[in-house]
């Protein structure tokens, strides 16, 4: 058990040193910029001119800004193009599934249990959800080395 903690200690001290994974980072931090301008846009539109209830609001913004993320995502950011969307497209929507429902509950302890307004409690909740995305989907999503 200690000779495989030490094979991943050494693992992850390798991949920081890789260059290209720091410049992966950064592209995959745009990529989620844009995902995050795009949930709280249609977010923002459900919640304060269609009037549904932030919950479902939530989860309607998700459904757009993950398709927008898997695409960049995959073209641009983990370069994944060699692999099947077939197989990758489910990967990444399980893992973003997962962060979501972390989302949601994020979201409904910030403005349901603790009363802050509806948009900058999911301007929080996307952002603490977000290192669980961009790890499941570096390690399990978009294979690579």
């Amino acid at each position: 058990m200690r000779a495989r903690a030490a094979a991943e200690t050494r693992r992850v001290r390798h991949g920081l040193r890789r260059p290209a994974n720091w410049f992966q980072l950064v592209r995959f931090s745009i990529v989620g910029g844009s995902g995050y301008i795009i949930n709280l846009a249609v977010y923002s539109l459900l919640v304060a001119v269609a009037d549904l209830h932030y919950i479902p609001a939530a989860m309607l913004a998700f459904c757009v800004a993950v398709t927008n993320n898997f695409l960049l995502n995959r073209h641009w950011t983990f370069r994944a193009t060699d692999g099947s969307a077939a197989f990758q497209a489910p990967r990444f929507l399980m893992v973003s599934l997962l962060a979501l429902v972390f989302n949601l509950v994020v979201l409904e302890l910030l403005v349901g249990v603790a009363g802050i307004p509806k948009i900058p409690g999911q301007a929080i909740a996307v952002l603490a959800a977000t290192p669980l995305n961009f790890v499941g989907n570096k390690l399990w999503s978009f294979r690579f080395e």
